[in-house]
Parts: structure tokens; C-alpha cells; sequence
């Protein structure tokens, strides 16, 4: 049971907290301090952890899959958001886009990393299986954050394509969507995903 501790704490926080590093991180470049102002902008696992989002969420889901009793690799978690101000965006209808794609981009340069560590080394079997959790799990969160779905990511990227007067009708679903996507993943519908996932790790090298 040693090798769901270690991803735990080797790939699931780091993934999750650079995730919303990037994000905050990206809006500052973008004109928006929020973060940074507020002691948000820090690599600090315990400044973003959230006990039940990053840890005990995603934990159990990587143990269900390690134990065989799910064949998913959907990964779904999260960390306190970080605060961004989208109006203080330098061009907010365009920014909020690359706000948005942060996340998922930082996940996806760290399954690229840890690809070619394992493409390249000779690693110890547990060694070997850790970083391809670590390759998988990126993956998975940022194809999951992608999602159209307020409030994942790939909805800010949904609202710089849309009309300004749908925004407020689109973003007010940002209540329900937790609880849409949690029953969504329960049932079974968010495995169209894995295929994705898995094409992802091959073309990066991973056999």
C-alpha cells in the first residue's frame, strides 16, 4: 500500500497546487495582483490545500482505481481556488482564456517531464510505477479541468469565445457544476475521457 501514500504525496498535491500556482501566476502577469497581494502566489502546499479536494478526494479515487475496483484514471480534486479578479485582466475577454489554460498547461509540461524521466532512466519497479501515476494523473487532471463545465477551467476558455450578455446566464451554473460533474463521474459518463488520457501519455513517449 505504500505506492497510493507516495502518489499522494509526490503527484497528487504538487500536480494539484502548481495547477492553481499557474493560475494565479498567469493573471499577474495579466494585470491581476489578487493572488500575489494576498499570499496566494506561493509554491506553499499549505497555502492551497484543501483537506478534502486535494487529498481525501483524489486519494480515494487513485485508490479505487490501484485496488481494481474502478478502471477509470479520472482523477477529480481540487485546492483552495486562487483568487483572480478577471475585470483587473489587462483585456479580461481575452486573458481569461489563458487564466484558464494555465492549470491544465502546467499539468501537461509535468507528465511531459516525468515522461521522458522514466523514457530515460532506469528506475526501480515502484520508482517506475509512481512516476507513471504521475504521468497519468497530470494528464488526467488537466483533460478532466478542460471540461466546459463552470467552474472548471475549460469554462474560462468557453467564456472568451462567447457572447458577453450569455456570460452571467453561463457562469451562474457554477453551483451545480461540482454536483453535475461529481454524478457524472459516478455513473460512468466522464470515461470518454480515458482514451484521451492514454493518447496523450503515448504520444509524449510513454509505451
Amino acid at each position: 500500500m505504500i505506492e497510493p501514500v507516495l502518489v499522494i504525496l509526490l503527484v497528487v498535491i504538487p500536480a494539484i497546487v502548481l495547477h492553481e500556482f499557474a493560475h494565479g501566476w498567469v493573471a499577474n502577469r495579466l494585470g491581476d495582483p489578487t493572488a500575489k497581494r494576498l499570499g496566494r502566489l506561493t509554491l506553499n502546499p499549505i497555502s492551497h490545500i484543501d483537506p478534502v479536494g486535494t487529498i481525501l478526494v483524489p486519494g480515494f479515487l487513485y485508490l479505487v482505481h490501484f485496488l481494481g475496483w474502478s478502471q477509470s484514471l479520472l482523477v477529480f480534486g481540487w485546492a483552495k481556488p486562487v483568487p483572480i479578479n478577471f475585470g483587473r485582466l489587462n483585456n479580461p475577454k481575452r486573458d481569461i482564456m489563458w487564466v484558464g489554460l494555465a492549470g491544465p498547461a502546467i499539468n501537461i509540461v509535468m507528465a511531459f517531464i516525468f515522461t521522458q524521466i522514466v523514457v530515460a532512466m532506469h528506475l526501480s519497479a515502484l520508482g517506475e510505477k509512481v512516476l507513471v501515476s504521475a504521468v497519468l494523473l497530470n494528464l488526467a487532471l488537466a483533460v478532466f479541468n478542460l471540461l466546459p463545465v463552470p467552474p472548471l477551467d475549460g469554462s474560462r476558455i468557453v467564456a472568451g469565445f462567447i457572447p458577453a450578455s450569455w456570460e452571467k446566464s453561463y457562469f451562474a451554473l457554477e453551483p451545480f457544476g461540482f454536483v453535475l460533474v461529481i454524478v457524472m463521474l459516478n455513473m460512468g459518463m466522464l470515461n470518454f475521457l480515458n482514451p484521451f488520457i492514454y493518447g496523450a501519455a503515448i504520444l509524449m513517449g510513454l509505451k
